[in-house]
């Protein structure tokens, strides 16, 4: 067993160290709009990002993941978690830790699908009830340096105490990143 927790630290270590590509996207829905940044999201090993989404109507929610990409056979899978700032419409400011992941499944040298969620029970939140996100698309690998995503989201936070549903998200997307 202590030679198990050795090499799982070995290969937690050697993963941090790998260079880590950095990728900024945007998407745009039709009540909403998604900014990102990731460092390590296409390659096995340590992933982090920050996110933003704002909606005119629900609010704004914002967070920073921390997650670790594994390869199995032909995905890449993605466990991980969000500490997320919620900021709805109507209700109160509140912070959430969410838990989740992914998977990328690349159909060839130009596409991919792909899809994650993550989800924070009333336990792990404040200010809201519990926060659901989910998203899933196909990517077009136009050139190594950008990709052109054409997706659904969804990100609603339930509302607490007497307060609405703030759904930030629901709806396709067509979105663009530039890779490093």
């Amino acid at each position: 067993m202590k030679k198990m927790k050795s090499a799982l630290a070995a290969a937690l270590l050697l993963s941090v160290g790998a260079a880590q590509a950095v990728s900024v996207s945007g998407q745009a829905g039709q009540h909403y709009t998604h900014l990102g940044v990731g460092f390590g999201t296409s390659s096995p090993g340590l992933v982090t990002t920050l996110n933003w989404a704002h909606s005119d109507n629900d609010g704004d929610i914002a967070g920073l993941g921390l997650g670790f990409n594994l390869p199995l056979g032909p995905f890449m899978g993605t466990l991980g978690g969000k500490a997320l700032y919620m900021g709805p419409k109507d209700g109160d400011e509140g912070y959430a830790l969410a838990v989740g992941g992914g998977l990328e499944l690349p159909l060839g040298r130009y596409f991919a699908l792909y899809g994650d969620g993550y989800f924070s029970p009333d336990s792990l939140s404040s200010g809201i009830n519990d926060y659901t996100e989910a998203n899933a698309g196909l990517r077009l690998n136009v050139i190594p340096l950008l990709s052109v995503d054409l997706g659904y989201r969804y990100m609603a936070m339930s509302g607490k105490d007497d307060h609405r549903d703030n759904v930030v998200a629901d709806g396709p997307y067509i979105g663009a990143s530039l890779n490093f």
